[in-house]
Parts: structure tokens; C-alpha cells; sequence
């Protein structure tokens, strides 16, 4: 091996280690990046000429930088849009970076809503995920996630139930008079219902004694809230009977109902139910009673409920986004997709805690959270650089001492060289 070949060499290492320093150095730059995976240097030797039959070495060169995908550290924020993934998988992201339109993956999972309602990422990329109808039913093509814009549809009161305490010494009243039903009955509730527009309705209760145990009820409304009604007067939309027995036991209960609030579906049935009556299987201890003491009433439950407006969101481990609106609803939205690769080594870095698919790598696999390989979803933490600092400055300080080593080399080859041109003198 000549002398000049020995400087080569010499250079080759100085030129490996200091790319090599470069790639420490990026790693230490970065251990505050979220979601950030560390690299290290691949090294190759290189062959030069031949001493019999073996081939020499020919110095060293940087075969690249090895992206190494442990896991990071995950970290409480407290924000609910931020999201960790636990285990393997990529969030997906799409739109334009760095004047390149592509789909992008990343573990960084900062994301928030934008001025449209969709879920973006810390550069303003669009969440993958798929789909959740109405029904329930899974979308199977992950697309752009515009959850802002999701509203929570209204549902029209289709049971009212109630239970109360009917006093048993209560007086017989005279007829029922809508027109003063406070002077004609015996005791009186209200509730709210909602019709198919989502409006909510007031109805008032009137609960009047015929005495021997013998009840009769009246579900009054504004009939300014009724197609053909008066404001102002009480109208009747329900109406029906109830029977106890000597101990104060429910055993009977009849109900007709059939409201027609203005402008939305007419004919609303509302089944108003009081309780679990001896007739149809029940104690008649579990609803309404009558008892001798003042009557009260213990608990109404309505369903249906009004138009809803998205107020909150959270996410589950299987990454289901589920929506909390201000009628109190809560619906399944949406499914945050994760991508795997057969080769994540083979992914290309584009900055900004990006990476692309390339033919290396192959392309993107995607599918939900805790599928396959994919690990969970942390909501509200967001996963830390994988970066070990002390790892770090001890793979600097032994790349610092092989690059001393190869300048070694060189002075030693420039020595030898002034040695030959001394040979003349």
C-alpha cells in the first residue's frame, strides 16, 4: 500500500466520523422533538489494492444513517387533542409540505381543530382516520376528518315515565276542567318534551282522586305550541287512568296520547309510563304508589332531546374519537387510522417530524389502532424524542477520539511523504 494511499485512507475515516458527529449532533438537537427517533451512523469498509492474494483496506465510509423506532417516552399534557401512540403504527397525514402535496406519517400527535373543523396537526395537515355514520357503521377508506362540522341530530320524546306518591287521603275534586285544572285536580307536575324539530315543550301533569284508589290523569300543553291551538289555553295531548290496590300497590295504568306541536311531525305519540302496575308482571312498588302522605313526585326520566352542538371530544385507546355535544349526547364520530410498513428502516425523512413511503419501505399498511402490529392510543400525552442523551455523548466522545486517530493517520502519511521529497537534496 503506498503512502498516498495511506492518506486516503486517513481522510476517508476523517470524513466518515465527522458525518458521523453530525448525526449525534442532529439526535442531541432533537431530544425535545416530539415523536422524534433517533439515528446512528452504519459504517462500510471500503478495499483498495492487493498484497498477494488478499485484497487491502481502503478506508471507511458512512453507509448511512439507521432510523431506530424505539419507543419514546410518553408524557401527560393534559390536552385532550393531543394523542401518543403506545407500540408500533404512524399517524397519517396529508396535504402540502414543504411545497410537496403527499400523505405523510409521523408520531407526532399534536393536533387540534382547524377554522373548518377538521382535525389538523402542528403544520395544519389533515388527519386520517375513518368515518363513523349515524348508525354506527365503520367507514373503510380513510379520509379528511371534519369533526367541527358534526352536529348531533334531534330526537323526539317517545316515553315519558314518572314516578310518584299519590296521597290516599286525598279528596274527590269535581270534573276535570282544562279550563281550571289547578281547582279540579288533586296534584300537578310538569316536564319537558321535545318534538321532531327538537324544540322543547313544557307539559304540564294533572293528577285528580275518583276515589277508592281510583286515579285519572291530564298532559296539558300551550296550545299556542299546537297546530290549531289557542295561546295562552291549556290543551290536553295525553290522558289516562290509574288503579291501586288497598296497600298502595300500582295495578292498572291506561295511556292515550297524540300531540301535534306546530310545525313539526303531527300525531307524536308519547307513551307516559308510571311504573311497574301488577297487571303486567310488576310489583307495583317500583313506580308510582299511592301511600297516605303528601303527594310528591321522586323522579321523571324523558327521552329524546334537541338539536346538539360539538362542545368536546375524546379519544380511546382503539382510537375511536367520540363527541360530546350540548344536548348530551355522545356519538362515535370517527376512527384514527395507523400505518405500519414491512421496512420502516426504508422511509424517507422530509423534516417536521415527517417521513414518506418509498420503494424500500413499501407502501403504507393502514388499518385501525390495536390491530396488527399497531399499538394503542394515549389521549391527552404525547410521546417524547427517543433520545438518551448519555448514549449520545458517549458515541460523540468515542467519534471524536476515531477522528483524532485518522488525522493521526494523515500527519503520519504527510511525514513519510516529506521523508521521500528529503530523499533529494
Amino acid at each position: 500500500m503506498s503512502i498516498t494511499n495511506s492518506l486516503y485512507i486517513g481522510i476517508s475515516g476523517l470524513a466518515a466520523h465527522g458525518d458521523a458527529i453530525g448525526i449525534v449532533g442532529d439526535n442531541i438537537a432533537n431530544t425535545s422533538t416530539i415523536g422524534f427517533k433517533r439515528s446512528r451512523a452504519s459504517f462500510s469498509d471500503m478495499l483498495g489494492g492487493e498484497a498477494g492474494d488478499q485484497r487491502l483496506g481502503g478506508g471507511v465510509r458512512l453507509g448511512g444513517a439507521q432510523m431506530l423506532w424505539g419507543q419514546g417516552t410518553i408524557a401527560q399534557t393534559g390536552n385532550k387533542m393531543d394523542v401518543a401512540i403506545n407500540g408500533g403504527g404512524m399517524f397519517v397525514v396529508k396535504g402540502t409540505q414543504a411545497g410537496r402535496e403527499n400523505q405523510f406519517y409521523t408520531r407526532d400527535g399534536r393536533f387540534q381543530l382547524d377554522n373548518q373543523g377538521f382535525v389538523v396537526d402542528a403544520r395544519g395537515l389533515k388527519l386520517q382516520g375513518f368515518p363513523i355514520d349515524p348508525q354506527g357503521n365503520i367507514g373503510t377508506t380513510p379520509g379528511d376528518l371534519p369533526l367541527g362540522a358534526r352536529q348531533s341530530a334531534p330526537v323526539p320524546t317517545t316515553t315519558a315515565t314518572m314516578t310518584l306518591n299519590l296521597d290516599a287521603n286525598a279528596v274527590v275534586k269535581p270534573v276535570f276542567d282544562p279550563l281550571n285544572p289547578n281547582t279540579t285536580s288533586n296534584y300537578a307536575t310538569s316536564a319537558n318534551v321535545f318534538d321532531s324539530l327538537g324544540k322543547g315543550h313544557r307539559v304540564e301533569v294533572y293528577f285528580r282522586s275518583t276515589g277508592g284508589g281510583n286515579w285519572e290523569w291530564h298532559a296539558m300543553a300551550d296550545g299556542g305550541e299546537l297546530t290549531g291551538g289557542t295561546p295562552g289555553l291549556l290543551t290536553e295531548i295525553g290522558s289516562g287512568s290509574l288503579v291501586f290496590d288497598p296497600t298502595g300497590k300500582l295495578t292498572t295504568q291506561t295511556a292515550t296520547s297524540n300531540a301535534n306541536f306546530l310545525n313539526a311531525a303531527q300525531n307524536q305519540p308519547i307513551n307516559f309510563d308510571f311504573g311497574d302496575d301488577t297487571a303486567s308482571g310488576g310489583t307495583g312498588l317500583a313506580g308510582t304508589t299511592q301511600f297516605s302522605g303528601v303527594s310528591s313526585v321522586s323522579g321523571i326520566e324523558i327521552d329524546g332531546h334537541g338539536f346538539g352542538n360539538l362542545t368536546d371530544m375524546s379519544i380511546r385507546e382503539d382510537g375511536t374519537i367520540t363527541g360530546v355535544f350540548d344536548n348530551g349526547d355522545r356519538i362515535d364520530l370517527a376512527k384514527i387510522a395507523l400505518a405500519d410498513f414491512a421496512n420502516l428502516e426504508g422511509l424517507e425523512r422530509m423534516g417536521d417530524g415527517l417521513v414518506v413511503a418509498t420503494a424500500e419501505s413499501g407502501s403504507a399498511l393502514i388499518d385501525g389502532a390495536q390491530t396488527g402490529a399497531r399499538g394503542s392510543l394515549v389521549s391527552g400525552a404525547l410521546e417524547q424524542s427517543n433520545v438518551d442523551l448519555g448514549t449520545e455523548l458517549v458515541m460523540l466522545i468515542a467519534y471524536q477520539r476515531a477522528f483524532q486517530a485518522n488525522s493521526k493517520t494523515v500527519t503520519t502519511a504527510d511525514e513519510l511523504m516529506q521523508e521521500v521529497t528529503n530523499l533529494k537534496r
